[in-house]
């Protein structure tokens, strides 16, 4: 499996991981659909929103987990 990296584009980690979308929501950033998710990375993104990009990543791979099986 694939772990999100904060490094990874914000656009790619919802279309390889939909159950993200939870996490997104949880912390505040229900901007998926504006035009900088298509070319932010998370980092990026979770730094305009003033949100801990560890913790938020954290959370992402322990979602993709859970749903994955693992």
């Amino acid at each position: 499996m694939e772990k999100i990296t904060k490094e990874m584009g914000i656009m790619d980690i919802v279309q390889d991981h939909p159950e993200t979308l939870e996490v997104f929501a949880k912390y505040g950033m229900g901007c998926i659909g504006c035009a900088a998710a298509r070319f932010e990375n998370l980092e990026a993104g979770a730094k305009v929103h003033g949100i801990d990009v560890d913790e938020m990543v954290n959370a992402m791979n322990e979602i993709i987990e859970k749903s994955s099986g693992q």
